[in-house]
């Protein structure tokens, strides 16, 4: 195989900026950022061959007797590591995994939304997205015991004069663009110690591969400032948890297939079936868009989390909200998902988030009605009247809806929907079987 523009691209700049080591990243099927590092000696023999590793030590990849798997780099995601300084300048990668028989692995999260958004370009589609993340700042790490303390007492927008978060985000935000990663803005959220970076919109897999980025870039920097950054769903009690909105569009070509002029809130009969898909499939993608036990504490939890699967236009009680369209923008038309959290996978929730999507378009589901009254004040009688349903109440409740999913099944494909099921039930298992502070304080003393 001779060197493609982007990989002799890469081999200059590695020689040019006396570039020490590459590391070579991936993820595991519940969005775990994994890593190797080679040397510049051997960046070329990695993109002619791969690099092999054994695929059965990581989660969700392969049985034993199946273990060896190929990474191979991807040019194009080549990044100086900012935090490595230069002193010893380090690179990375994302990569694509392989059997060794050279064929894409059915166990690789990226080659899954890679495989569903060739089958919307298929359609003529492309996937856009832009992402609204959010995470805690906390004096330190959680040790156990008591709970973890936020850097600040600060609320949303505010300004702390030389506070943690001001410079936490500052240098964050510098060192994504320095990666090539555009920020859109950023600002304190709602909790104490809590922060919002929303990244400029990219196409699907772009943006899964800058999400895992953004938390590896969070992190470093809470380090050098000696705080902890968590992505924990839901890690305070009575205070908000950790949301990832994130703004979706399709795209014909250059036209904007969410946009209609003159339609209700301007959006299309394919952004109308659109939502709808998303709607009518998001009990069932809800284990992987919402992985953890913890992501059921912060949709049940109040303060603004979806709990009610509905859609409306200023409406920030619903699922999915059409957000306020810019005038002589066509381009800004797009749909608000507001069920995923920090922890997700992006790529597995990207993929079926566009396979919801597109199921709406291909069958040509009806949007129901606008949900216009704040949804958590209706009673369940007037939500059911209404047509209004839940979202999944617990871990076990969203796996059991998924275990029966075509869509899901037939996304994710066989591999990755046999790990995510089992992992998922083990996972409710493990803690279906503790008894917890709040059972001790509720009932030790009184029974």
């Amino acid at each position: 195989m001779s060197m493609n523009r982007q990989q002799e691209y890469v081999l200059s700049t590695v020689e040019d900026r006396d570039v020490k080591f590459i590391r070579l990243w991936f993820t595991d099927v519940l969005g775990q950022l994994k890593s190797v590092a080679i040397v510049p000696a051997e960046l070329e023999g990695a993109f002619r061959e791969g690099i092999g590793f054994d695929g059965s030590s990581v989660e969700g990849f392969s049985r034993i007797f199946e273990a060896d798997m190929v990474l191979r780099p991807d040019p194009a995601t080549f990044a100086l590591l900012p935090w490595r300084g230069d002193t010893e300048p380090t690179a990375r990668m994302f990569c694509d995994i392989y059997d060794p028989d050279g064929t894409p692995s059915a166990s690789d999260p990226r080659n899954v939304l890679k495989r569903q958004m060739k089958i919307a370009n298929d359609r003529g589609f492309t996937f856009y997205v832009h992402p609204e993340i959010e995470f805690y700042l906390f004096k330190s790490g959680h040790l156990g015991g008591q709970p973890p303390v936020p850097v600040d007492t600060a609320g949303y927008f505010d300004h702390v004069d030389g506070g943690t978060a001001n410079n936490f985000r500052r240098s964050a935000v510098q060192m994504l663009e320095s990666m090539g990663i555009s920020v859109e803005f950023s600002h304190h959220e709602a909790g104490p110690g809590q922060n919002e970076i929303d990244l400029r919109y990219a196409d699907g897999l772009t943006m899964a591969d800058n999400v895992m980025t953004f938390r590896t870039v969070i992190r470093e920097v809470a380090l050098e400032q000696g705080v902890f950054a968590s992505f924990m769903p839901k890690p305070l009690i009575d205070e908000p948890g950790n949301g990832m909105h994130t703004h979706v569009s399709l795209f014909e070509g250059d036209e904007n297939a969410f946009y209609e002029p003159g339609a209700e809130y301007q959006l299309s009969q394919t952004g109308r079936q659109f939502v709808a898909g998303l709607l009518e499939h998001t009990p069932e993608i809800s284990a992987v868009t919402n992985q953890y036990v913890n992501s059921y504490k912060r949709l049940w939890t109040g303060h603004e989390a979806p709990s009610y699967i509905c859609w409306g236009h200023r409406n920030r009680s619903a699922l999915v909200r059409i957000p306020q369209y810019k005038s002589g923008k066509a381009s800004s038309a797009r749909v608000e998902y507001r069920g995923i959290d920090s922890s997700a996978n992006p790529y597995l929730t990207y993929s079926l988030m566009l396979a919801a999507g597109l199921k709406g378009i291909e069958e040509g589901y009806e949007l129901p009605d606008e949900a216009e009254d704040n949804v958590w004040l209706l009673s369940d009688h007037e939500r059911r009247a209404l047509g209004i349903s839940a979202m999944p109440v617990s871990l076990n409740d969203a796996v059991a809806k998924m275990e029966n999913s075509e869509l899901v099944a037939d996304t994710l494909g066989e591999a990755v929907f046999e790990f995510v099921l089992r992992n998922k039930m083990q996972e409710w298992v493990d803690y279906r079987d503790q008894v917890t502070p709040h059972e001790y304080r509720r009932h030790f003393n009184t029974i």
